[in-house]
């Protein structure tokens, strides 16, 4: 598999995990439906199908990115492989383990091995915490000792000083504020991490600079990443394979370089179309506009 190419940093990434056993996610059929409030006294409102029929497998070690426009189901689709969200139907193994029907306390070793980051890190992290506590909070949580010690090593591995676990969210900086909530997510050493568009939330100038350090951790401590965005030249420069979804369904997938460089549905081709490029930009070209023109219908040519 080719290596991806960075479009939006400068700094060399390493060449994609390969694929090692089975996979530690297995998909099938995944749907999940919401229930939408009631409009009409004499008929009911239809469910609201956030994603449906899909599957998709990720294997250890791999970088994998999913790919869509707002409201294509794609949160919704992490939020599953989190287990924060039931299903409507299908099936999701996580190491051969179902977690589709299990209650909350029977996913506990789930919790271990998988963490999250979110989009926007001053509505993930709690603003009454210190660093310090927010990082050690699921050290605690698992009674896992050694917590000053992990807090140090964490506050290293993401650039931030020792000091810093003093300190405040609202002290620190977008960009500095997702790295406490990278460190937070990997307190408990899991070895796989779910990321849910960690970057759209912060200036052009830092998105790099994450993007980068996210990729340096997922190496460092070899983790399974899988990547939300709805940004595919971002997903092309973390990942090494990517599903394209639209309107709940994956339309397209494969390597990240493939998807990229020669994409078989028009949606995806839309997609590629839309990056931001010098060139485009001196044609006046619209990416909004390309988007929208996408086939709805159109099988791959």
């Amino acid at each position: 598999m080719v290596e991806p190419t960075p479009s939006t940093a400068t700094a060399a990434q390493p060449g994609p995990a390969p694929h090692r056993g089975e996979p530690i996610y297995t998909v099938r059929g995944l749907t999940c439906r919401f229930r939408q409030p009631r409009v009409s006294l004499r008929r009911p409102t239809p469910p609201l199908t956030a994603i449906e029929g899909i599957d998709l497998d990720v294997h250890a070690g791999q970088r994998f990115g999913v790919v869509g426009e707002s409201g294509s189901g794609k949160s919704t689709l992490l939020r599953c492989l989190a287990a924060l969200q039931a299903p409507t139907s299908g099936s999701i193994r996580f190491r051969g383990q179902e977690l589709a029907g299990r209650r909350d306390r029977e996913l506990k070793f789930l919790r271990r091995e998988v963490q999250l980051v979110f989009q926007d890190p001053m509505a993930s992290l709690d603003p009454r915490m210190r660093v310090r506590d927010l990082i050690a909070e699921p050290l605690v949580a698992q009674r896992m000792g050694g917590v000053d010690e992990r807090v140090g090593e964490l506050l290293d591995a993401v650039g931030l000083a020792r000091q810093s676990a003093t300190r405040y969210p609202h002290q620190f900086s977008g960009g500095q504020r997702q790295r406490i909530a990278i460190a937070r997510a990997l307190a408990v050493r899991p070895t796989v991490l779910l990321a849910d568009e960690p970057v759209s939330a912060l200036d052009v100038s830092v998105r790099a600079q994450i993007l980068n350090l996210l990729a340096e951790l997922v190496e460092r401590y070899d983790l399974t990443l899988v990547f939300v965005s709805h940004d595919l030249a971002v997903v092309r420069h973390v990942c090494d394979a990517v599903a394209v979804m639209r309107a709940g369904a994956v339309v397209e997938s494969g390597s990240a370089e493939r998807v990229s460089s020669a994409p078989q549905h028009p949606y995806t081709r839309a997609l590629v179309a839309a990056v931001p490029t010098l060139r485009r930009a001196l044609a006046g070209a619209d990416p909004a506009a390309l988007l929208g023109a996408a086939p709805t219908d159109e099988e791959p040519t």
